[in-house]
């Protein structure tokens, strides 16, 4: 008796231990403004100055962050907001050029900032930020959206202002977003890497509609398997479901209820009603 019991304790604790860590979701980012963007190389400058045509126009930042404009020779624009190069331009204007010029500074083409998605995408590679926002779902469309293997948790690596720092890992389940179960999209920064990892998969037998593999997302029941799976047929019973999983190696039967947890990897089995 005694030995029957410790059995049971340790396999517990292995099942335990070999579920996957739940997702914490993310508290959602406020949406970026223009106000807050910092010019980059690359990006086009749209430049107006009240009332003088010859110092309005379009200009492309180069690769060391400037830009030339008219009188005042080279600018330098990188790293700076759109205000602060509008208040820039507007000083030294007034330095013995114009009499109180009204200038304003706006983003005609946005290039210097981008991000990278990879994995079960489509067309992954590096995608030019087209705006001052870019949210998940764009980039992941821009991107050939995710192949049909792909997963439903995505894993975002976030780089902070501290380069030695380590890097934020941002785990958000696309479906959640593009159902609007979550608070919002997802917006992101430049720099992000974005990986779309392949999905975990789940195997289900016996007496249901459409045996076979299917993709495992986060937190997914038995119930729901079988639902995904077509339901039961008219002689299959949601009594005496039985899953084998690999436990420390080891291929384990274990009896379960519609409530269980699946697991990647699990085997489920559907067995008849008793007449």
């Amino acid at each position: 008796m005694a030995t029957t019991l410790f059995v049971s304790l340790a396999l517990a604790a292995a099942l335990q231990s070999a579920s996957p860590p739940p997702t914490t979701p993310r508290p959602a980012d406020p949406p970026p403004t223009s106000a807050g963007y910092r010019i980059g190389a690359q990006d086009q400058l749209l430049i107006t100055v009240a009332d003088e045509a010859e110092l309005s126009g379009k200009f492309r930042v180069d690769n060391d962050g400037s830009f030339i404009f008219p009188y005042l020779g080279r600018i330098a624009a990188g790293g700076k907001t759109l205000a602060e190069l509008q208040r820039a331009l507007t000083r030294d204007l007034s330095n013995g050029y114009l009499k109180n010029p009204q200038v304003r500074v706006e983003v005609d083409q946005y290039k210097s900032q981008s991000v990278f998605v990879s994995g079960e995408v489509r067309s992954p590679g590096k995608i030019t930020m087209a705006g001052s926002t870019m949210t998940l779902l764009d980039a992941l469309g821009q991107a050939g959206s995710p192949t049909p293997t792909a997963s439903t948790e995505i894993v975002i690596t976030r780089r902070g202002a501290d380069p030695n720092a380590k890097p934020e890992e941002i785990r958000v389940n696309r479906r959640d977003v593009e159902t609007g179960r979550a608070a919002q999209d997802l917006y992101l920064r430049d720099g992000d890497v974005i990986f779309v990892p392949k999905a975990e998969t789940f195997y289900i037998s016996g007496l249901v509609r459409n045996p076979g593999s299917y993709v495992l997302d986060p937190g997914m029941t038995v119930e729901q398997a079988i639902a995904l799976a077509g339901g039961l047929t008219e002689r299959g019973s949601d009594r005496g479901i039985v899953i084998t999983r690999v436990v420390n190696g080891i291929g384990v039967d274990l009896n379960v209820t519609k409530p269980e947890k699946v697991h990647p990897g699990d085997t489920i089995k559907v067995r008849g009603r008793f007449f």
